[in-house]
């Protein structure tokens, strides 16, 4: 076999390593030298060029092979090999291999502190491979330090996050004499980004400062800087750095898109990908799994299709886990769970935060059965422990599975798993008592809590508003608002002490249903102003909600003005519009909106009716009158729009014929719904429908159908004793009433109220517990005179109970309505609008004496039922006396 030689290049090797005499060749199996002397300096320093090269190539593992081969073959390591072995250790983080090289710098009299580069380099592996101790111990030592030492130890400090004490450090660097370098001051942004934020800026600031006087504007250092103002807070001056310097690369819009996404600023993250992409930079997967929670946020499922497409050029990207998780989550949050579960089933190498985003697709969906076998399969086939990321999702799945009796038994694996005291799970507890209508457990677990975030005020907040305490979670939101947080850092520059938790998206878009709730126009108005001044009235999420909010409170035009000036809308925002329109009786313009959606989407939008959207139309067409329009809508949904007709529609459907007057082909209706679909809806429409028109025969058919499927709600009960008194048959009502009374079914007492100042008055019927009671009461005797003169007769009918009409016409005069009426009289000016909500639908007598009012106290007065709105003005009603 011939064996192939070839010359080597010793133009890297001193001169002394050979002489023009000693002719070399090698092959694979063996060397050629003429001088031995020359063969053992050229191996031992063929070791420490093999040793240096791959611990600079980030070869690690091959590098202390070689240290190792190096070791066994006679060598001794010198201050050359072992910077280069420490570097691998620190590499591969393996602190008991790095105790061992730190041995033989002893072993090889080293240890003597002789080297201030070995040295540096122990500090940096002792740092990277978990021993602070031991790093301060070695640094302790150093006889003659040098900048590098401090860098070492200061990264060493800011990688445990002891961040006072990493900025100690660099101060006693200062008073030493050593001048910082880029390294330096890119460990000392870190550090101030993760102190409290007037504490951070001050001295933020200064090494920005630092960094201008002496030069240091290179790109890694200008990244630090981005990065510190946008954890900080302050985006503006990270993206006016990011604009400053050119130099910028892959991490810079990194940073930058990263910081937009946590920060809510969705649209401008979208809009930096564009000009990274724009500018030749490519994206990786750090870029991809930054901005698609912005597609998520904003609801824009095509933008974030098209993202995937991008990333799927490049294998290494889309096989990401990280980008995986944060397509699944995209998918998800866009509606589009199936899609989201074929990503989750592409990536072959799932990590835990994708199992994470699958779940919570699933039970953010509500496909529970879904998510809670996902989780079994998770921990049972891939092998994975739950964290409390995990846990979180599966809280709220497993309370709402109607399979599970004993929702409580979750909290005690929780207990069991030793995450009770985690913040999120702590979270997702308070969400699942208050879904139970557990509000005090709920409560207590908040202020159980040691760590409580915006999550957490969040979540306590949606809780009140859940349970029905509007008031409660309005209080809560001022609560949060105050100082809660105290700074840690013990600096010099320590006035303030303690900082507030600032409202999000999240915040808003939970407590604005609690203003709508409550007719809260005045404080609605002012979370609108909080939303415009830290830009988050364009999030679709937050606009959605301000025009609920609007609409509910009566503001019909404003909610309209919010709705056209919104960026973006999804399928909410027009399902709400659509729905304001109908609960102010203004059917025609509903339909319009629904053409314009249909249009939309016609277009190549993606937004297209829902089941809701239906539901909207119909029961728009119901207060309007608009019989046929609405039955041409449901014969329709199925064949041109694809949504099959449920039980909701039908219960809709009842009550638009019903309200009409057409009771028995109301009746037909109920009896042509499919069987098994839920009739209780439809029921109940056809019960109201009855009492309206007062007819008895199909009522109690309606009643007895209720009772068997609802024994237990007020409601029915009551809707039948009202027929019956209408009717005069007050032995049948006495009956009733007897009956709930021996079930123990309560009757909800009608409940009104009204906004005046920075406080929600509220009146139930016949109230005496509010402090202007008498004054109130003594108001409406006088003003039921006046009504009387202008021709307003009460209608005491309305009064339920065998007794004379004197008594009836007092009581008439003490409902919750007429009591919230007069205290907007009495406690605003002349001419102001009064806004009033009630819990129940308003009486025939009621309806009639706000009419008569409004003309003679000149005042306009939008009272909202349980139903819809009714625009008081000038002696007449929106409704036109249809609701």
């Amino acid at each position: 076999m011939s064996t192939s030689f070839q010359s080597v290049n010793l133009s890297s090797f001193p001169p002394a390593a050979y002489k023009a005499s000693h002719f070399l060749f090698f092959s694979k199996t063996h060397f050629l030298f003429f001088s031995k002397t020359h063969f053992l300096f050229f191996s031992k320093t063929h070791f420490h060029i093999t040793l240096s090269t791959r611990s600079r190539s980030n070869l690690f593992r091959e590098a202390i092979s070689t240290y190792i081969e190096m070791i066994g073959s006679g060598f001794s390591p010198d201050n050359f090999a072992f910077p280069a072995v420490l570097k691998a250790v620190a590499g591969i983080q393996e602190l008991y291999l790095g105790k061992q090289i730190h041995a033989h710098v002893f072993k090889f009299g080293y240890g003597s502190f002789s080297s201030v580069t070995i040295d540096n380099t122990l500090v940096n592996m002792y740092g990277k491979c978990g021993g602070l101790g031991d790093a301060y111990k070695v640094f302790d030592r150093i006889t003659e330090r040098d900048q590098v030492s401090w860098n070492s130890i200061i990264s060493a400090l800011c990688r445990f996050e002891e961040w006072e004490v990493a900025i100690k450090a660099f101060r006693l660097m200062l008073m030493e004499g050593f001048e910082p370098s880029s390294f330096t001051l890119v460990s000392m942004a870190l550090a101030c980004s993760n102190l409290r934020k007037r504490d951070g800026l001050w001295l933020g600031k200064q090494i920005h400062g630092c960094c201008f006087r002496k030069g240091h504007w290179r790109t890694f250092s200008n990244n630090a800087l981005m990065a510190m103002y946008a954890k900080l807070g302050r985006l503006d001056d990270a993206k006016s750095l990011l604009v400053l310097f050119e130099d910028r690369d892959l991490v810079t819009w990194n940073s930058m898109i990263s910081s937009f996404s946590q920060n809510e600023r969705f649209m401008e993250a979208l809009m930096f990908l564009r000009l990274m992409v724009l500018e030749g930079v490519k994206p990786d997967g750090v870029t991809f799994a930054s901005v698609l929670p912005a597609c998520s946020h904003l609801d824009l499922l095509r933008t974030g299709k098209e993202i995937h497409a991008y990333a799927l050029r490049t294998d290494d990207v889309i096989e990401n886990s990280f980008v995986g998780s944060a397509l699944v989550d995209m998918y998800c949050n866009c509606g589009q769970v199936e899609s989201g579960r074929l990503v989750f089933d592409s990536v072959l190498d799932r990590k835990i935060g994708l199992w994470n985003a699958m779940i919570a697709g699933y039970a953010q969906s509500e496909h529970d059965e879904k998510a809670l076998m996902l989780f079994i399969e998770m921990e049972a086939a891939a092998g994975l422990y739950s964290n409390a990321t995990t846990m979180s999702s599966i809280v709220p799945a497993y309370v709402r599975c109607e399979g599970i009796s004993r929702k409580e038994g979750i909290h005690g694996y929780v207990i069991k798993r030793g995450l009770e005291t985690n913040r999120y799970l702590q979270n997702a507890l308070i969400d699942m008592y208050s879904r139970m209508g557990d509000i005090k457990t709920s409560k207590r677990i908040f202020d159980s809590m040691e760590d409580r975030d915006i999550v957490s005020w969040n979540t306590i907040i949606t809780s009140y508003v859940i349970c029905g305490r509007s008031s409660d979670a309005l209080l809560l939101l001022h609560e949060m608002q105050r100082i809660e947080e105290k700074s840690t850092y013990d600096g010099d520059y320590n006035d303030e002490k303690q900082v507030p938790f600032k409202p999000n998206s999240i915040t808003l878009m939970t407590v604005l249903p609690g203003c709508a709730s409550l007719s809260a126009l005045a404080k609605g108005k002012e979370i609108h102003a909080y939303a415009i001044r830290n830009l988050l009235a364009s999030q679709v999420t937050v606009g959605s909600a301000l025009v609920d909010m609007y609409a509910k409170c009566g503001c019909l035009n404003l909610a309209r003005r919010v709705f056209d000036q919104m960026p973006i809308r999804n399928v909410i925002t027009w399902n709400v519009i659509i729905m304001a329109y109908g609960m102010h009786g203004k059917g025609k313009e509903s339909l319009e909106l629904f053409e314009d959606m249909v249009a939309e989407g016609a277009k190549g939008g993606e937004v297209k009716p829902t089941e809701v959207t239906f539901i909207a139309l119909f029961a728009s067409c119901s207060h309007s009158g608009m019989v046929d329009e609405g039955l041409s809508l449901f014969h329709k949904m199925k064949n041109e729009h694809g949504i099959e007709p449920a039980p909701d529609h039908y219960a809709c459907i009842v009550d638009l014929v019903g309200r009409a007057g057409k009771v028995e082909e109301a009746y037909g209706l109920v009896n042509t719904m499919p069987s098994g679909f839920d009739k209780v809806g439809a029921w109940s429409s056809l019960l109201g429908a009855c009492r309206i028109y007062h007819n008895i025969e199909i009522g109690e058919i309606a009643a007895e159908n209720l009772l068997q499927l609802q024994p237990d709600v007020a409601s029915h009960y009551v809707l039948l004793s009202n027929i019956y008194s209408s009717a005069g048959l007050w032995d049948k009502a006495m009956n009733l009433r007897r009956r709930m009374k021996a079930m123990g079914v309560k009757k909800e007492p009608g409940c009104s109220w009204i906004e005046y100042g920075d406080e929600v008055h509220k009146f139930l019927a016949g109230d005496l517990s509010h402090p202007q009671s008498e004054k109130l009461h003594d108001f409406l005797e006088t003003l039921s005179e006046r009504l009387k003169k202008e021709g307003y007769v009460p209608d005491t009918a309305c009064v339920l109970h065998d007794i004379d009409e004197e008594e009836k016409e007092t009581i008439l005069c003490g409902h919750s309505e007429k009591l919230a009426i007069a205290f907007g009289i009495l406690n605003t000016p002349p001419g102001t609008t009064i806004r009033v909500a009630k819990n129940l639908r308003v009486c025939n007598d009621c309806h009639t004496a706000s009419k008569f009012i409004s003309k003679i106290e000149d005042r306009e007065i939008i009272l909202r039922d349980a139903r819809r709105f009714h625009h008081f003005k000038d002696g007449t009603c929106s409704c036109g006396d249809y609701w």
